[in-house]
């Protein structure tokens, strides 16, 4: 878990949007920067009041990936996101 701390502080450390950018694009693949992106709509449309089953078809995910994203709100994940 150490390694990603250390990913965490790398990220929180780069205070420049394009630098963000480029190093996030570097690191990732096409298809990771849609799942990431994915995930984050997810997030938002719960927050919104929409029905996991309709997020999932929506979207063309899972609904066990939804599910998982309901879950981790639960728990108090996704703080920037609800606030924002």
């Amino acid at each position: 878990m150490s390694e990603f701390r250390d990913f965490i502080d790398l990220i929180y450390s780069i205070r420049d949007k394009e630098m963000l950018e480029d190093f996030l694009l570097g690191i990732t693949t096409p298809s990771e920067q849609r799942e990431f992106a994915q995930r984050v709509e997810i997030v938002k449309q719960l927050l919104s009041g929409k029905a996991q089953h309709d997020i999932a078809h929506e979207l063309g995910v899972g609904v066990a990936t939804v599910t998982r994203a309901s879950k981790e709100l639960s728990q108090g994940r996704f703080k920037v996101l609800r606030y924002k």
